[in-house]
């Protein structure tokens, strides 16, 4: 799933344009694209509160307009922007005073990082705030087409709060032989039960709402004019005008009832074992999982695997498998509490939903089910079989809105272990678990976090005697199993979940670190830095990348910025921008895999580059006569235009001759040096 690249609107409230944006190179250099405000009066704060505004940071204190006026300001207002103040020391008394005013945090000026994380944390809250607003007004429109659904259903169907009818359709009212809605509201519905079945009625209702009683219940009614009639009710949590209440479902009893009873019963169970069918306990996780949502009840899935099925169903043949499973769910029966719903999930899985406990909770239970199971002798017609456990096991919280996660979790668990073990699922481990799983995406979210992408540079060689040294950044992923996973692969992962401007930044900081560290040395070198299509439609790149350089106090000349063709065909507009705005920083420019659009030159006379790099297709197979013409004829149109040229992809000695008759500038390639991770190539070697 692609992840939407989100630009923070961020108001400040600080008297120094310096200090201003040296807080915003902050944002910039954590990798927060950033729309930014400098307050400067009470009237300006008073005209920019039109728009929309995601994060507000106050200085101490300002001449212009004090913190205090500008939270006020955003309370009366019921904005929601979260503020954070910055206090000239630690002092607990203005964290407090800037807390009360209604402040989200307060922290000491200069602590950077942990603005940052603040910052962080309060940004999540506000999407967190906003995804809720968004998700009442969809609740809302729900409401509104069910109460429609509910006025036309052909059921009957109430509303019950505290056993008081607050709701009930036309068809309950027919049912019941009302004729008004509001003959009902107020009425408790045991008034509509037969006198022999009201004390049963009441006892359901008890159990139900503690949870602990079935769904479906059959009784007597009465109408209004006291005729009796057999009905069965189904219950089910609900919320009605905002109250939670019970939904009560009525279908009058009739001759098929025993039948329709038993073809639910068969619907919901596995035939061999008798517990329930996956589909049914599908059903019952989500249930499971709204009660955990709305914080009524966690839950646990036991997720419990037969270890050997396969080795045990070829030795037992099929009767003697489905005999050992009878067997075995038996004894899950006999082994846990009669509220825990057990489900045979698949042919060698049986399921626990465990209400009430969390994962750590049911451990010790868990562990008893394994000791029971290594030690139980399976009797298969006369034989004896004995089998072990994995069992996997996830919880249900408030943070479960998808059932079928906990399950895939689960299972996830049971596939790790050797077999007669109990793993819990560990949130942390997720981003793990799904790099392990080959997930590319989860991969390069996890070398973000643990900065363990690898950077390689590969030589770039001048023909015509020039002794700078210079080096492409090329970067490598490694996939959990140590092996190294294809470029293409994974940054085209990255692109689609729009981590690519993330990542070009993250080589863009190391490069410039390494190479401050390598030219302290006494080297002159340069390197080429590559550019995704993304960084070049991010507008915050050109302004970052000036503070990071200031910053390492490199010269702006030692980065050379590679963009692709391909990209800059597509985002040309954005390119001519970036281009020029690289050559205002002084920075040089290379346009790599030149010469396969269907006009080239087209592409080059809207942008400010320095150096050319020949698309790697121009280089093979030199041999043949029309393929060094064509080489040629594009390098001499290139030097025409002054450009530094460089053919990549030199392998073999063969060529050099071709490639310096024809001028290039530059070349690079396995036969001079493959991708290294030290920048240890001696440039001085080719000099005559």
């Amino acid at each position: 799933m692609a992840i939407e690249k989100k630009t923070i609107r961020l108001l400040i409230l600080e008297d120094s344009q310096n200090e201003a944006e040296r807080l915003v190179s902050l944002f910039r250099n954590a990798g927060r694209a950033t729309r930014v405000h400098r307050i400067t009066s009470s009237d300006e704060l008073a005209e920019v509160l039109q728009q929309s505004w995601d994060l507000l940071i106050c200085a101490p204190s300002s001449e212009h307009l004090e913190p205090s006026e500008a939270i006020t300001a955003i309370r009366r207002q019921s904005k929601d922007i979260p503020v954070i103040q910055l206090v000239a020391d630690n002092d607990s008394d203005a964290i407090t005073e800037a807390l009360m005013l209604g402040a989200r945090d307060a922290l000491p000026q200069g602590e950077d990082e942990r603005l940052i994380l603040v910052a962080n944390r309060e940004l999540a809250s506000l999407e967190e705030r906003r995804a809720r607003r968004t998700a009442e007004v969809a609740l809302r429109e729900a409401e509104k087409r069910c109460q429609l659904l509910l006025d036309s259903s052909v059921d009957a169907i109430t509303y019950v709060h505290d056993g008081m009818h607050i709701y009930a359709n036309r068809a309950y009212l027919k049912l019941f032989d009302y004729e008004d809605g509001e003959e009902l509201e107020g009425m408790p519905m045991i008034d509509l039960i037969a006198g022999e079945d009201q004390a049963r009625f009441k006892d359901f209702l008890k159990n139900y709402a503690s949870g602990e009683s079935a769904a479906e219940l059959g009784c007597s009614g009465v109408r209004a004019d006291g005729q009796r009639f057999q009905v069965r009710m189904s219950f089910s949590p609900a919320t009605y005008d905002g109250e939670p209440c019970i939904q009560v479902v009525i279908r009058a009893e009739n001759d098929n009832a025993e039948l329709e009873e038993k073809l639910r019963e068969i619907s919901s169970q596995d035939l061999v074992t008798g517990l329930f069918n996956r589909p049914y306990f599908l059903e019952l996780m989500d249930t499971a999982a709204q009660r955990a949502v709305s914080g009524t009840q966690i839950a646990s899935l036991a997720y419990i695997r037969l270890d050997r099925y396969g080795e045990i169903a070829a030795d037992l043949g099929l009767a003697g498998i489905d005999l050992l499973l009878t067997d075995l769910a038996n004894l899950l029966r006999e082994h846990f509490p009669s509220e825990v719903q057990l489900a045979r999930f698949a042919d060698d899985v049986f399921t626990a939903l465990l209400p009430g406990q969390s994962p750590q909770q049911c451990e010790e239970q868990l562990g008893g089910l394994l000791k029971k199971v290594e030690g139980h002798l399976f009797d298969i017609n006369g034989r004896t079989a004995q089998t072990t456990l994995s069992i996997g096991v996830a919880g249900l919280s408030e943070q479960t809105s998808k059932a079928q996660e906990v399950v895939d979790r689960a299972h996830r668990c049971a596939d790790e272990l050797e077999g007669n073990a109990i793993k819990v699922f560990n949130p942390a481990d997720e981003l793990a678990a799904a790099a392990n799983r080959g997930n590319l995406t989860a991969m390069v979210q996890q070398a973000l976090e643990n900065n363990s992408f690898r950077l390689l540079f590969q030589p770039i060689i001048s023909l015509r005697g020039d002794s700078d040294e210079h080096y492409e950044v090329l970067l490598r992923l490694l996939n959990p199993q140590g092996e190294e996973v294809p470029p293409g692969d994974f940054l085209s992962a990255a692109k689609e979940a729009g981590l690519a401007e993330k990542i070009d930044r993250w080589v863009i900081l190391n490069s410039i670190k390494l190479l401050a560290e390598h030219r302290s040395k006494g080297h002159n070198t340069r390197l080429f830095v590559h550019l995704s299509g993304g960084s070049l439609q991010d507008q915050t790149l050109l302004p970052w990348l000036s503070v990071a350089l200031k910053a390492a106090r490199l010269p702006s000349d030692a980065l050379v910025f590679q963009i692709g063709e391909p990209d800059a065909v597509a985002y040309l507009k954005q390119a001519k921008a970036l281009t020029q705005g690289l050559a205002g920083l002084h920075c040089k420019v290379a346009l790599s895999q030149f010469g396969c659009a269907l006009n080239p030159f087209n592409t080059l006379k809207h942008l400010h580059v320095d150096f050319v790099k020949i698309d790697g297709s121009f280089s093979q197979d030199l041999s043949n006569a029309e393929n060094q013409e064509a080489l040629k004829t594009l390098l001499a149109s290139l030097h025409a235009q002054a450009k530094l040229t460089i053919v990549p992809f030199v392998e073999s000695a063969s060529v050099l001759a071709t490639l310096w008759q024809a001028g290039v500038n530059y070349i690079q390639g396995h036969y001079l040096q493959g991708p290294s991770q030290s920048m240890d190539y001696d440039f001085s070697a080719g000099e005559e």
